[in-house]
Protein backbone atom coordinates (compact mmCIF):
# COMPACT_ATOMS: atom_id res chain seq x y z
CA UNK A 1 0.00 0.00 0.00
CA UNK A 2 1.33 3.45 -0.92
CA UNK A 3 2.21 5.70 2.01
CA UNK A 4 -0.50 8.25 1.11
CA UNK A 5 -3.12 5.47 1.21
CA UNK A 6 -1.95 4.53 4.69
CA UNK A 7 -2.23 8.18 5.76
CA UNK A 8 -5.73 8.42 4.30
CA UNK A 9 -6.75 5.30 6.22
CA UNK A 10 -5.34 6.86 9.39
CA UNK A 11 -7.27 10.09 8.74
CA UNK A 12 -10.54 8.15 8.30
CA UNK A 13 -10.01 6.25 11.55
CA UNK A 14 -10.16 9.42 13.70
CA UNK A 15 -11.79 12.21 11.69
CA UNK A 16 -10.48 15.72 12.37
CA UNK A 17 -11.83 19.16 11.44
CA UNK A 18 -9.76 20.96 8.78
CA UNK A 19 -10.39 24.49 7.51
CA UNK A 20 -9.65 25.57 3.92
CA UNK A 21 -9.44 29.39 3.75
CA UNK A 22 -9.36 29.41 -0.06
CA UNK A 23 -12.91 28.11 -0.44
CA UNK A 24 -13.71 30.31 -3.45
CA UNK A 25 -10.87 28.75 -5.44
CA UNK A 26 -11.95 25.95 -7.81
CA UNK A 27 -9.34 23.32 -6.86
CA UNK A 28 -10.10 23.75 -3.15
CA UNK A 29 -13.85 23.47 -3.64
CA UNK A 30 -13.51 20.41 -5.85
CA UNK A 31 -11.01 18.77 -3.48
CA UNK A 32 -13.43 19.43 -0.61
CA UNK A 33 -16.11 17.41 -2.39
CA UNK A 34 -13.70 14.44 -2.68
CA UNK A 35 -12.52 14.75 0.93
CA UNK A 36 -16.11 14.78 2.20
CA UNK A 37 -17.10 11.86 -0.01
CA UNK A 38 -14.12 9.77 1.16
CA UNK A 39 -14.60 10.73 4.83
CA UNK A 40 -11.04 12.01 5.25
CA UNK A 41 -11.95 15.06 7.36
CA UNK A 42 -14.73 17.28 8.56
CA UNK A 43 -14.35 20.44 6.50
CA UNK A 44 -14.99 24.15 6.67
CA UNK A 45 -14.61 26.20 3.49
CA UNK A 46 -14.17 29.95 3.92
CA UNK A 47 -15.62 32.44 1.46
CA UNK A 48 -18.84 33.84 0.08
CA UNK A 49 -21.19 30.82 -0.01
CA UNK A 50 -22.44 31.59 -3.51
CA UNK A 51 -18.88 31.90 -4.87
CA UNK A 52 -17.79 28.72 -3.06
CA UNK A 53 -20.62 26.70 -4.62
CA UNK A 54 -19.87 28.22 -8.01
CA UNK A 55 -16.21 27.20 -7.63
CA UNK A 56 -17.27 23.59 -7.03
CA UNK A 57 -18.53 23.40 -10.63
CA UNK A 58 -21.42 21.15 -9.70
CA UNK A 59 -19.52 18.91 -7.26
CA UNK A 60 -21.54 18.15 -4.15
CA UNK A 61 -20.62 20.14 -1.04
CA UNK A 62 -23.22 18.38 1.10
CA UNK A 63 -22.10 18.12 4.71
CA UNK A 64 -19.40 20.76 4.30
CA UNK A 65 -19.61 23.91 6.42
CA UNK A 66 -19.22 27.17 4.49
CA UNK A 67 -18.46 30.33 6.45
CA UNK A 68 -18.11 33.86 5.11
CA UNK A 69 -15.62 35.64 7.40
CA UNK A 70 -17.04 39.01 6.32
CA UNK A 71 -20.36 38.23 8.00
CA UNK A 72 -19.49 35.59 10.61
CA UNK A 73 -20.83 36.03 14.14
CA UNK A 74 -17.47 34.71 15.43
CA UNK A 75 -15.57 37.76 14.15
CA UNK A 76 -15.91 39.80 17.33
CA UNK A 77 -14.60 36.99 19.54
CA UNK A 78 -11.75 36.21 17.15
CA UNK A 79 -10.83 39.89 16.87
CA UNK A 80 -10.66 40.21 20.65
CA UNK A 81 -8.51 37.08 20.89
CA UNK A 82 -6.18 38.34 18.16
CA UNK A 83 -5.86 41.72 19.83
CA UNK A 84 -4.95 40.13 23.18
CA UNK A 85 -2.42 37.83 21.52
CA UNK A 86 -0.68 40.55 19.53
CA UNK A 87 -1.20 43.83 21.40
CA UNK A 88 2.35 43.72 22.74
CA UNK A 89 3.48 43.67 19.08
CA UNK A 90 1.45 46.77 18.22
CA UNK A 91 -1.88 45.18 17.28
CA UNK A 92 -4.85 47.51 17.73
CA UNK A 93 -8.49 46.54 18.24
CA UNK A 94 -9.37 48.17 14.91
CA UNK A 95 -6.65 46.30 13.02
CA UNK A 96 -7.65 42.98 14.64
CA UNK A 97 -11.29 43.52 13.62
CA UNK A 98 -10.16 44.14 10.04
CA UNK A 99 -7.75 41.19 9.87
CA UNK A 100 -10.18 38.49 11.03
CA UNK A 101 -12.39 39.22 8.03
CA UNK A 102 -9.50 37.99 5.87
CA UNK A 103 -10.11 34.25 5.28
CA UNK A 104 -6.47 33.40 5.98
CA UNK A 105 -6.51 35.07 9.41
CA UNK A 106 -10.03 33.83 10.15
CA UNK A 107 -8.92 30.25 9.42
CA UNK A 108 -5.86 30.55 11.66
CA UNK A 109 -8.05 31.96 14.44
CA UNK A 110 -10.40 28.97 14.06
CA UNK A 111 -7.44 26.68 14.71
CA UNK A 112 -6.12 28.80 17.58
CA UNK A 113 -9.55 28.88 19.23
CA UNK A 114 -10.00 25.11 18.87
CA UNK A 115 -12.86 25.49 16.38
CA UNK A 116 -10.80 23.53 13.84
CA UNK A 117 -7.96 21.01 14.26
CA UNK A 118 -5.83 22.15 11.33
CA UNK A 119 -5.57 24.35 8.24
CA UNK A 120 -4.51 23.91 4.61
CA UNK A 121 -3.87 26.88 2.32
CA UNK A 122 -1.49 28.17 -0.34
CA UNK A 123 -3.13 27.46 -3.69
CA UNK A 124 -3.54 31.23 -4.18
CA UNK A 125 -1.51 32.54 -1.22
CA UNK A 126 2.27 32.79 -1.21
CA UNK A 127 4.12 30.73 1.40
CA UNK A 128 4.91 33.95 3.28
CA UNK A 129 1.27 35.07 3.37
CA UNK A 130 0.24 31.62 4.57
CA UNK A 131 2.99 31.19 7.17
CA UNK A 132 2.95 34.68 8.67
CA UNK A 133 -0.38 34.47 10.52
CA UNK A 134 0.23 30.84 11.47
CA UNK A 135 3.61 31.62 13.05
CA UNK A 136 2.36 34.82 14.71
CA UNK A 137 -0.80 33.31 16.18
CA UNK A 138 -0.40 29.54 16.58
CA UNK A 139 3.36 29.58 17.19
CA UNK A 140 5.65 26.64 17.87
CA UNK A 141 5.23 23.57 20.05
CA UNK A 142 6.50 23.82 23.64
CA UNK A 143 10.24 23.17 23.69
CA UNK A 144 10.64 23.77 19.93
CA UNK A 145 12.08 27.14 18.94
CA UNK A 146 12.18 26.62 15.17
CA UNK A 147 9.19 25.88 12.95
CA UNK A 148 10.40 24.10 9.83
CA UNK A 149 9.17 21.86 7.04
CA UNK A 150 9.65 18.40 5.69
CA UNK A 151 8.77 16.40 2.62
CA UNK A 152 7.42 12.89 2.90
CA UNK A 153 9.19 11.01 0.11
CA UNK A 154 8.28 7.63 -1.36
CA UNK A 155 10.72 6.19 -3.89
CA UNK A 156 9.75 3.47 -6.37
CA UNK A 157 13.15 1.87 -5.65
CA UNK A 158 12.56 0.45 -2.18
CA UNK A 159 16.29 0.05 -1.43
CA UNK A 160 16.68 3.06 0.85
CA UNK A 161 14.79 4.39 3.84
CA UNK A 162 11.97 2.21 5.15
CA UNK A 163 10.79 0.37 2.07
CA UNK A 164 11.43 3.51 0.02
CA UNK A 165 9.78 5.90 2.49
CA UNK A 166 11.87 8.78 3.87
CA UNK A 167 11.58 12.20 5.51
CA UNK A 168 13.59 15.12 4.06
CA UNK A 169 13.97 18.34 6.12
CA UNK A 170 14.09 21.35 5.88
CA UNK A 171 13.22 21.90 2.23
CA UNK A 172 11.01 25.00 2.28
CA UNK A 173 11.26 27.34 5.29
CA UNK A 174 14.64 28.03 6.94
CA UNK A 175 17.23 29.37 4.50
CA UNK A 176 20.41 29.06 6.58
CA UNK A 177 19.60 27.65 10.04
CA UNK A 178 22.20 27.94 12.77
CA UNK A 179 23.20 24.91 14.82
CA UNK A 180 20.38 25.25 17.36
CA UNK A 181 17.76 25.70 14.64
CA UNK A 182 19.16 22.70 12.75
CA UNK A 183 18.85 20.60 15.91
CA UNK A 184 15.22 21.66 16.25
CA UNK A 185 14.62 20.75 12.60
CA UNK A 186 16.04 17.30 13.29
CA UNK A 187 13.68 16.73 16.22
CA UNK A 188 10.73 17.95 14.16
CA UNK A 189 11.71 15.60 11.34
CA UNK A 190 11.86 12.68 13.77
CA UNK A 191 8.35 13.51 15.01
CA UNK A 192 7.14 13.68 11.39
CA UNK A 193 8.68 10.28 10.63
CA UNK A 194 6.70 8.72 13.48
CA UNK A 195 3.44 10.62 13.04
CA UNK A 196 3.15 10.56 9.25
CA UNK A 197 5.22 7.68 7.92
CA UNK A 198 4.74 5.40 10.92
CA UNK A 199 8.46 4.65 10.98
CA UNK A 200 10.98 4.79 13.80
CA UNK A 201 13.33 7.62 12.79
CA UNK A 202 16.99 7.07 12.06
CA UNK A 203 18.17 10.64 11.58
CA UNK A 204 21.21 11.58 9.52
CA UNK A 205 22.62 15.09 9.88
CA UNK A 206 23.94 15.61 6.36
CA UNK A 207 27.11 17.37 5.25
CA UNK A 208 29.81 17.15 2.59
CA UNK A 209 31.94 15.72 5.41
CA UNK A 210 31.71 12.48 7.40
CA UNK A 211 33.02 12.45 10.96
CA UNK A 212 35.53 15.23 10.45
CA UNK A 213 36.78 14.21 6.99
CA UNK A 214 36.62 17.89 5.97
CA UNK A 215 37.06 21.14 7.85
CA UNK A 216 34.79 24.14 7.27
CA UNK A 217 32.44 26.37 9.23
CA UNK A 218 29.44 24.65 7.61
CA UNK A 219 30.75 21.27 8.81
CA UNK A 220 31.25 22.64 12.31
CA UNK A 221 27.64 23.84 12.28
CA UNK A 222 26.33 20.35 11.53
CA UNK A 223 28.60 18.83 14.19
CA UNK A 224 27.30 21.30 16.77
CA UNK A 225 23.70 20.70 15.68
CA UNK A 226 24.23 16.97 16.15
CA UNK A 227 25.54 17.54 19.67
CA UNK A 228 22.59 19.78 20.60
CA UNK A 229 20.03 17.38 19.12
CA UNK A 230 21.50 14.46 21.08
CA UNK A 231 21.32 16.49 24.29
CA UNK A 232 17.69 17.42 23.58
CA UNK A 233 16.65 13.86 22.65
CA UNK A 234 19.23 11.39 24.01
CA UNK A 235 17.11 8.35 23.07
CA UNK A 236 16.68 9.40 19.44
CA UNK A 237 18.66 7.39 16.89
CA UNK A 238 20.59 10.30 15.32
CA UNK A 239 24.11 10.72 14.01
CA UNK A 240 26.25 13.17 12.09
CA UNK A 241 27.90 14.69 10.37
CA UNK A 242 27.38 12.20 7.51
CA UNK A 243 27.75 12.42 3.76
CA UNK A 244 24.70 11.21 1.87
CA UNK A 245 26.26 7.93 0.74
CA UNK A 246 27.44 7.22 4.28
CA UNK A 247 23.91 7.87 5.53
CA UNK A 248 22.16 5.60 3.01
CA UNK A 249 24.54 2.89 1.75
CA UNK A 250 25.40 0.23 4.34
CA UNK A 251 28.83 -0.63 2.92
CA UNK A 252 29.83 3.04 2.73
CA UNK A 253 28.43 3.76 6.19
CA UNK A 254 30.46 0.93 7.73
CA UNK A 255 33.60 2.23 6.04
CA UNK A 256 33.20 5.94 6.80
CA UNK A 257 31.36 5.81 10.16
CA UNK A 258 32.05 2.43 11.73
CA UNK A 259 29.91 1.70 14.78
CA UNK A 260 27.19 4.19 13.84
CA UNK A 261 23.64 2.88 14.25
CA UNK A 262 22.41 5.38 11.66
CA UNK A 263 25.09 5.27 8.95
CA UNK A 264 23.92 3.13 6.03
CA UNK A 265 20.39 2.88 7.44
CA UNK A 266 19.04 6.46 7.63
CA UNK A 267 15.38 7.11 6.85
CA UNK A 268 15.25 10.76 7.97
CA UNK A 269 17.60 13.19 6.24
CA UNK A 270 18.33 16.63 7.71
CA UNK A 271 19.94 18.96 5.19
CA UNK A 272 22.37 21.67 6.33
CA UNK A 273 20.50 24.51 4.59
CA UNK A 274 17.62 25.28 2.27
CA UNK A 275 19.76 25.18 -0.87
CA UNK A 276 20.67 21.56 -0.20
CA UNK A 277 17.21 20.54 1.00
CA UNK A 278 15.22 22.09 -1.83
CA UNK A 279 17.58 20.84 -4.53
CA UNK A 280 17.82 17.43 -2.89
CA UNK A 281 14.12 16.64 -2.75
CA UNK A 282 13.55 17.88 -6.31
CA UNK A 283 16.42 15.74 -7.65
CA UNK A 284 14.94 12.64 -6.03
CA UNK A 285 11.43 13.56 -7.21
CA UNK A 286 12.43 14.24 -10.83
CA UNK A 287 15.29 11.81 -11.45
CA UNK A 288 14.20 8.90 -9.26
CA UNK A 289 10.45 9.32 -9.85
CA UNK A 290 9.70 9.67 -6.14
CA UNK A 291 6.38 10.90 -4.81
CA UNK A 292 7.02 14.06 -2.78
CA UNK A 293 4.32 15.16 -0.33
CA UNK A 294 4.84 18.60 1.17
CA UNK A 295 6.02 20.98 2.31
CA UNK A 296 4.61 19.78 5.62
CA UNK A 297 5.09 22.18 8.52
CA UNK A 298 6.64 20.67 11.63
CA UNK A 299 7.26 22.12 15.06
CA UNK A 300 4.10 24.26 14.97
CA UNK A 301 1.67 23.91 17.87
CA UNK A 302 -1.28 22.92 15.64
CA UNK A 303 -1.02 21.68 12.07
CA UNK A 304 -1.10 24.26 9.27
CA UNK A 305 0.19 23.21 5.87
CA UNK A 306 1.14 25.04 2.72
CA UNK A 307 0.21 24.18 -0.86
CA UNK A 308 2.10 24.94 -4.03
CA UNK A 309 0.29 27.48 -6.18
CA UNK A 310 0.60 24.92 -8.95
CA UNK A 311 -1.06 22.21 -6.87
CA UNK A 312 -3.63 19.80 -8.27
CA UNK A 313 -6.94 18.76 -6.72
CA UNK A 314 -5.25 15.48 -5.75
CA UNK A 315 -2.44 17.40 -4.01
CA UNK A 316 -4.99 19.24 -1.87
CA UNK A 317 -6.75 15.99 -0.95
CA UNK A 318 -3.41 14.44 0.07
CA UNK A 319 -2.37 17.50 2.09
CA UNK A 320 -5.67 17.56 3.97
CA UNK A 321 -5.23 13.87 4.82
CA UNK A 322 -1.69 14.56 6.05
CA UNK A 323 -2.89 17.53 8.13
CA UNK A 324 -5.68 15.43 9.63
CA UNK A 325 -3.15 12.71 10.54
CA UNK A 326 -0.90 15.32 12.18
CA UNK A 327 -3.86 16.62 14.18
CA UNK A 328 -4.35 13.18 15.70
CA UNK A 329 -0.99 13.57 17.43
Amino acid sequence: MAIIDKIKAKAKADVKHIVLPEGEETRNAQAAAIIAREGLAKLTLLGNPEKVREAANGASLDGIEIIDPATSDKCAAYANMLYELRKAKGMTEEKAAELVKDPMYYGVMMVKAGDADGLVSGAIHSTGDMLRPALQIIKSKPGIKTVSSCFLMECPDKTYGDNGVMIFADCAVNIDPDAEALANIALGAADSARALAGIEPRVAMLSFSTKGSAKHDSVTKVQEATRIAKEMAPDLMLDGELQLDAALVEKVGQLKAPGSAVAGHANTLVFPDLNAGNIGYKLVQRLAGAEAYGPILQGIAKPCNDLSRGCSVEDIVATVAITAAQAQG
